[in-house]
C-alpha cells in the first residue's frame, strides 16, 4: 500500500470541531434541530451542548448527520461521551488510537465473544469518526479510503492472530512464538479489490483470499485442509456475523481460485498451479491489487512475487491483444447522450462511472505493466499519475479522471452513509434523491444531476479515446446492443421479434453479463466469445418453448459456474450443440432446473463422450463409480454420489433430447444409473456399519429392485421399489464388532442406513425417493426380511398382487450367492400353479381397485389411465402367474420379454401381441418425455405448448391433437386385449 494510505494516521493540529470546512445542506431543518436538541439534552450531553454552542460549524455538521443518515444518527445518540471525545480530538489521533486498539484486541481470553464485541464497538466508533472527517471536509478521498483500509487491516489481523493463538492453546498448531502467533504459521490472508488497493469505500465488503502452506506447523496427525477451513470459517464469523453490536466487515471469499468448487481455504501449491495453468485475465487484474494483510506476511509476499509472471506478462503477446480488444467490445461507450437518468443511476457500473475509470487504468496496467514496473501500483489515482508521467495518457486525462474519481467516490460514500449499505445506486424516489443531493452538498437535485452528467461525460470522453466503440451486435431480426445502463429501443423491438416476452429483463440480463455480474463471463476471453455468440444464442433461445425462462435458466447457471469460456466457445463453433443447449434450457424445464442448481452438469454436453460410447450402456455404471471415486468419509460419499447421479442422469436426458437415445433406451440407462446408486450406497453403508458393529458371521444380504427398477423401465423421476433380504448362520446370530447386534436388528438398522443414504437431503440434494411397501407385511413389517421367511411367505401366504410384484423382482446389489438363491426360489414360486381363472379374477379385482382409488380418466396419465401401461403390465404379470408352470421362459422382469415368450407359446394371439408391443413403445415414449420435461405431475394445461409439440414429434406425430387421438385409440385397443386375455 502506498504512503498515502497512512495519511490518516498523521497528527494534525487542532481537534475536529475546529477544522470543519464543509457541511451537508439540510432538507428537514426543524426535524434535525429537534434531534440535535435531544442529542445534547441531559447530563451526559452537557459537555457536548457546550461545544456545539461554541462551534457553529460543528452544529451544522451534526444537523446534517441527524437530517440525512439514520445510521450515523444512531451511532451519535448511542454514546454521547464517545461523540464528545471524537469532536474534541484531532481525527488523525483518534483514528490512530482506534487502529492501535483494534490491532491489540486479539489478546482477549475466552472463546472470541469479547473480541467480537470489542471489534464491533471499535468499528462503530471508526465509522462515526471517518464520516465526520469526511462530511466536514477534513479529509480528502484518499485519506478517507486509506483510513478505512488501515482499520480493516487491523481488524482482520487481530482476528487472525486471535484464532492462531487459540489453535496454539488447544495444541493444534505448534507456534514458534505465542506473542507473535502469525510468525511462520503457514497461513496467508490476502486482501484484494479496494481493500487490497487501500481504497475501501465507506460500507465496503472486504475481498479476502485465504491460502495455507501444506507444511504448516500442525500437531502430528492433523490434516491442514480441515484445520485451515475451520479457521477461515471462524474468521468470517468473527468479522461478519451480526450481533447486538452490529458487525465489523462483510467478507467476500469469491475471488479465490474456482470459487464454485474449491474450499474457502486453498493450499498455496494448488493456488499457484491454478493461476499458472488456467488463470484468466480478470484474475490477473484482481491480483494487481493483492497484498498480504494477515498471517505469515513474508510467506504471502513470496507467493505474490512468485505469481508475478502470471500477473505481469513479459511480452505483449497476441492473446493479450485479443483479450484487450474483447474487453473494449464488451464495455464500449455509448456516445452522444446529453443527460443521465439520475433516478436509480449506478455511479459504479453506470455510464461514466467508477468502474470505467478503474477499467481504464487496470487494462493499461495489464498491457504495459510487464515491461514498466512503475505501473504495478495498486491505487487508481496513483496509477493515473504514473500513466501520465510515462506518456501513456495526457496530463489533462490524468487530472480530469482523478477529479471525476474523487467526485464519484465522495458521492458513493454519501449513499452508503445513509444506512450503512453497500450500494452505489442513486434513489429512485424524488424525495430521497433530493435528500442525497443535499447530503452531498448540492443545492438541489438538478444541481447534482448537472454535476454528475458533466463528470460522466468527461469520463466517457477519455474512455472512448482508449476503448473505441465496437461494431453493434445484430441479427437478421434487427439490432442487438447491450451497452450502457439504459435500454436501446431498437434492441427491445428486436428481442420481441425473436420471441422474448419481457425484453427489458432480457436486456438487463445481458448487460449484467457485460458488466461482469456473473463470474463465469468476467474473463476477457469469455467476454470476447460471449459478444460474438450473443446474437446466435438469443436466436436459439427464441426458438424454444419459453425463451424468457430459458434465458433465466442460463443466467442462473452462469451465476454458479466458475468459468464458461469453454462452453461458450463450443457453442459458438457448433450450431448443432448451440441448438441442443437452447433446447435443454427451453424445452425441458426439469433439465433447466438441474442446470440452474448444478451448472457443472453442462460439462457432459461439451464432453466428446456425449455422442460416443452410447451403444454399450454399461459405461454409465463405470462413469458413476469413477465420479464417486474414493471419498475420504461417508459424508463425502453422500455428496459425491449425488453429484455423480445428477450428472449422469442429466447426460442421459440430454442424449434423449438430442435423439441419441430412444425413450426405451433411456429407460434402460436410467435403470443402470439407479442400480449403480443402490449398489454403491449399499457398499458404503455396509462398510461404515461394519466399523461400528462388525459383521454377522456367515451373514449375507441382497437388495431387490421391483417395479420399474426391476423391469428396467425407469424414467428421469422414478422412485425406487426396494426390498432387502438377509440370511445368516443361526448358530452365530450376533455381529462381532465393538457394539454387537443380533442379526435381525443388525440388518434392519443396516437397511435404515441404506434408506437414509438414498433419500436424505444433503447440501447436494437427495438421490431418490424409496418405496419399501412391497416387502412382506408392507408398512407394518420390518424393513429387512430374512430370506427363508420371505420364501415361505411367498410360497404359502402371499396374495396375488404380491406375486404380481414378484414377477418384476430382481437382485441389484449384495451377495452373489444369496442372489442366485433368490433367483432360483423366485422362479420356483412363480411356477406354482395358481389356475388361470383364479389369477385372472384377482388381477381384474386389483385393476378395478386401483381405478377406484387413484382414478383412470386423465388422458395424459399413461400409467393409470384405462388401457395404459398398467394394463399392459398386468397382462404380463397375469401371463407369468397363469402359465409359467407350463412355460418357465415366461419368467422375466420385463413386460415385453414376457409378451414375446407368451406369443411363442401361443398364450397371446399375434395381433394382440403386436398391438401391445406398439402400445408399450408409444406409452413409454410419451411417459419418458413427460418425466424428462416436467418435474412432478404432468398437467398439460400448464405445460408450454412447444413441450407438448415436442412430445408429439417424439411419438412420430405432427401435432398434439393427433397425438391425443392416437393415444385414445391405442388405449381402446389395449383395453380390448386386456379384457380378452383375462376374460
Amino acid at each position: 500500500m502506498s504512503a498515502r494510505a497512512g495519511e490518516a494516521g498523521r497528527s494534525e493540529a487542532g481537534p475536529l470541531r475546529d477544522r470543519i470546512v464543509a457541511t451537508p445542506k439540510l432538507s428537514h431543518r426543524r426535524k434535525a434541530e429537534a434531534a440535535l436538541a435531544d442529542l445534547v439534552d441531559g447530563a451526559d450531553g452537557a459537555g457536548l451542548a457546550a461545544i456545539v454552542a461554541e462551534a457553529p460549524r460543528l452544529r451544522d455538521l451534526l444537523l446534517g448527520v441527524l437530517d440525512h443518515s439514520p445510521f450515523l444518527a444512531r451511532l451519535a445518540c448511542a454514546d454521547r461521551p464517545r461523540l464528545l471525545r471524537l469532536v474534541a480530538t484531532a481525527p488523525e489521533s483518534a483514528h490512530a488510537g482506534l487502529v492501535a486498539t483494534a490491532a491489540a484486541s486479539w489478546r482477549q481470553p475466552g472463546d472470541g465473544e469479547d473480541l467480537m464485541r470489542q471489534l464491533r464497538q471499535l468499528r462503530a466508533e471508526a465509522a462515526l469518526l471517518v464520516a465526520l472527517a469526511d462530511l466536514g471536509g477534513l479529509w480528502s478521498v484518499e485519506q478517507v479510503t486509506g483510513a478505512l483500509t488501515v482499520f480493516a487491516d487491523a481488524c482482520v489481523g487481530s482476528a487472525v492472530r486471535f484464532l492462531l493463538a487459540e489453535q496454539g492453546r488447544l495444541g493444534r498448531m505448534l507456534l514458534s512464538d505465542a506473542a507473535e502467533p502469525e510468525a511462520a504459521c503457514g497461513l496467508v490472508v490476502l486482501a484484494l479489490g479496494k481493500h487490497g488497493a487501500g481504497e475501501l469505500n465507506y460500507s465496503s465488503d472486504i475481498d479476502l483470499v485465504v491460502f495455507y502452506d501444506p507444511a504448516a506447523p500442525l500437531r502430528e496427525g492433523l490434516e491442514p485442509a480441515p484445520v485451515f477451513l475451520r479457521l477461515t470459517q471462524a474468521l468470517v464469523k468473527l468479522l461478519q456475523e451480526r450481533t447486538a453490536d452490529g458487525y465489523v466487515f462483510r467478507v467476500d471469499l469469491r475471488l479465490r481460485p474456482d470459487p464454485g468448487s474449491t474450499s474457502p481455504a486453498i493450499s498455496l501449491p494448488a493456488a499457484f498451479t491454478y493461476y499458472e495453468t488456467v488463470g484468466q485475465n480478470w484474475e490477473r487484474a484482481a491480483f494487481i491489487k493483492a497484498r498480504p494483510i494477515a498471517g505469515d506476511l513474508a510467506l504471502g509476499a513470496r507467493f505474490l512475487e512468485d505469481l508475478g509472471p502470471f500477473i505481469w506478462r513479459k511480452y505483449f503477446d497476441f492473446a493479450t491483444i485479443a483479450d484487450i480488444h474483447a474487453m473494449k467490445r464488451q464495455i464500449h461507450v455509448v456516445k452522444g447522450h446529453d443527460v443521465i437518468a439520475l433516478a436509480g443511476h449506478d455511479i459504479k457500473l453506470g455510464r461514466g462511472g467508477i468502474r470505467e475509470i478503474e477499467f481504464f487504468v487496470q487494462t493499461q496496467q495489464l498491457v504495459f505493466g510487464g515491461r514498466r514496473p512503475a505501473l504495478r501500483g495498486k491505487r487508481t489515482l496513483d496509477m493515473l499519475g504514473v500513466l501520465a508521467a510515462d506518456g501513456w495518457i495526457t496530463p489533462q486525462a490524468r487530472d480530469d479522471l482523478s477529479d471525476a474519481y474523487r467526485f464519484l467516490r465522495r458521492l458513493e460514500h454519501r449513499l452508503q452513509m445513509v444506512g450503512d449499505q453497500q450500494t452505489q445506486r442513486l434513489p429512485t424516489e424524488a424525495a430521497e434523491l433530493a435528500d442525497i443531493a443535499k447530503f452531498a452538498g448540492f443545492a438541489s437535485t438538478k444541481a447534482l444531476g448537472e454535476a454528475l452528467t458533466r463528470v460522466a461525460r468527461t469520463v466517457q470522453h477519455h474512455y472512448a479515446l482508449l476503448f473505441e466503440e465496437g461494431p453493434a451486435l445484430a441479427t437478421e431480426a434487427g439490432s442487438l446492443v447491450f451497452t450502457g445502463t439504459s435500454d436501446d429501443p431498437d434492441t427491445l423491438e428486436t428481442l420481441v421479434r425473436i420471441g422474448f416476452r419481457d425484453p427489458a429483463c432480457t436486456a438487463e440480463t445481458i448487460r449484467g453479463w457485460h458488466f461482469g455480474r456473473r463470474a463465469a463471463v468476467t474473463s476477457p476471453r469469455a467476454r470476447e466469445v460471449l459478444t460474438e455468440l450473443t446474437p446466435a444464442l438469443l436466436a436459439a433461445l427464441g426458438r424454444t418453448a419459453d425463451p424468457d425462462g430459458a434465458l433465466a435458466a442460463l443466467d442462473a447457471a452462469l451465476a454458479r459456474m466458475p468459468a464458461a469460456v469453454e462452453l461458450l466457445s463450443m457453442l459458438r463453433s457448433n450450431e448443432r450443440l448451440l441448438n441442443l443447449f437452447a433446447d435443454l434450457l427451453g424445452s425441458a424445464p426439469r433439465l433447466a432446473e438441474i442446470v440452474s442448481e448444478r451448472p457443472h452438469v453442462l460439462d457432459v454436453v461439451i464432453d466428446p463422450a456425449f455422442t460416443e460410447d452410447v451403444a454399450d450402456l454399461s459405461h454409465l455404471a463405470d462413469r458413476v463409480r469413477a465420479l464417486i471415486g474414493e471419498p475420504a468419509s461417508f459424508e463425502e460419499f453422500l455428496d459425491r454420489s449425488r453429484d455423480a447421479i445428477r450428472l449422469v442422469t442429466f447426460m442421459v436426458g440430454a442424449r434423449m433430447l438430442s435423439g441419441i437415445y430412444s425413450a426405451g433406451r433411456a429407460g434402460e440407462a436410467f435403470t443402470i444409473i439407479a442400480e449403480t446408486a443402490v449398489a454403491s450406497s449399499f457398499e458404503a453403508v455396509s462398510l461404515a456399519f461394519a466399523r461400528e458393529h462388525g459383521v454377522v458371521p456367515g451373514g449375507r444380504a441382497v437388495v431387490l429392485g421391483l417395479g420399474r427398477l426391476g423391469s428396467r423401465e425407469m424414467t428421469a423421476s422414478s422412485d425406487l421399489d426396494l426390498v432387502l433380504l438377509y440370511d445368516y448362520d443361526a448358530a452365530r446370530s450376533e455381529s462381532d464388532g465393538a457394539r454387537p447386534l443380533h442379526a435381525s436388528v443388525y440388518y434392519n438398522r443396516l437397511t435404515q442406513r441404506l434408506l437414509s443414504a438414498l433419500t436424505v437431503p444433503t447440501r447436494r440434494g437427495r438421490l431418490y425417493e424409496v418405496d419399501m411397501r412391497l416387502r412382506p407385511e408392507g408398512r407394518t413389517g420390518p424393513v429387512a426380511t430374512q430370506f427363508k421367511g420371505f420364501v415361505a411367505y411367498h410360497r404359502e401366504g402371499a396374495e396375488t398382487w404380491e406375486r404380481m410384484a414378484l414377477t418384476r423382482a430382481r437382485v441389484i446389489a449384495g451377495d452373489a450367492e444369496l442372489g442366485r438363491s433368490f433367483t432360483a426360489e423366485r422362479a420356483s414360486i412363480l411356477r406354482q400353479r395358481g389356475g388361470a381363472q383364479a389369477v385372472a379374477k384377482d388381477v381384474l379385482a386389483m385393476r378395478a381397485l386401483v381405478a377406484k382409488e387413484k382414478g383412470d380418466r386423465d388422458p395424459w396419465d399413461l400409467k393409470l389411465n384405462g388401457g395404459g401401461l398398467m394394463d399392459i403390465e398386468f397382462i404380463a404379470q397375469f401371463l407369468v402367474l397363469a402359465h409359467a408352470a407350463q412355460a418357465p421362459s415366461l419368467i422375466a422382469p420385463e413386460p415385453m420379454a414376457v409378451l414375446a415368450a407368451a406369443e411363442r407359446h401361443g398364450f397371446v394371439e399375434p395381433n394382440d401381441a403386436a398391438l401391445l408391443r406398439d402400445a408399450h413403445e408409444l406409452f413409454t415414449t410419451v411417459l419418458q418425455w413427460q418425466r424428462l420435461a416436467v418435474e412432478g405431475a404432468f398437467d398439460a394445461a400448464r405445460v408450454a405448448p412447444t413441450v407438448l409439440t415436442r412430445i408429439a414429434a417424439a411419438a412420430g406425430l405432427p401435432d398434439v391433437r393427433r397425438l391425443q387421438a392416437h393415444l385414445a385409440d391405442t388405449r381402446k385397443g389395449v383395453r380390448g386385449a386386456f379384457n380378452r386375455l383375462l376374460a
